[in-house]
């Protein structure tokens, strides 16, 4: 073997035992990984049914129940779609209708989400980065820097 074929099979060896790392690597976080998606983009990706992701936007008025087995069902909205969500556990306290939330869990083959994890906001003013983004990207973002106040959008007082 020539000094330029040890070179070559070292350079391929190499390459072979990084490819491996990095498929390994990625193997392992595959179920860790869960993508951030608004109702709107629920429905234009076409989410399959069984996946697991987080689904963001405002808590539908008039849209909280409490079932009979302590199960809440509410809707998630980005004032384009809306996604019928069903929890089993206790909401948090600042959880509330006209507030963000993102809801963790997976898709169901009715078109509604199962979530097993739900996170409210922090605070009056705080909303989650990627619901401010699903919000803006759909012409109803009402924050800073938007291009009509609440107000003149939706009435004084009004949803949402």
């Amino acid at each position: 073997m020539t000094r330029k074929q040890r070179r070559a099979a070292f350079i391929a060896i190499g390459l072979a035992i990084l490819a491996l790392a990095v498929g390994l690597v990625l193997y392992a976080m595959r179920d860790n990984i869960v993508f951030f998606h608004s109702p709107s983009d629920v429905v234009e990706r076409e989410v399959a049914p069984g996946q697991r992701i987080r689904l963001g936007g405002l808590v539908e008025a008039g849209s909280v129940e409490t079932l009979a087995d302590g199960a809440a069902r509410f809707a998630v909205t980005d004032m384009v779609e809306t996604i019928r969500v069903t929890y089993r556990g206790i909401l948090p306290d600042l959880f509330r209708e006209g507030q963000g939330v993102v809801a963790e869990g997976v898709l169901l083959e009715d078109g509604s989400f199962a979530a097993d994890t739900v996170l409210a906001k922090h605070d009056e003013t705080y909303m989650p980065p990627e619901v401010v983004d699903a919000l803006k990207r759909t012409g109803n973002w009402q924050g800073e820097g938007a291009e009509a106040s609440h107000a003149e959008t939706y009435g004084q007082g009004a949803y949402p």
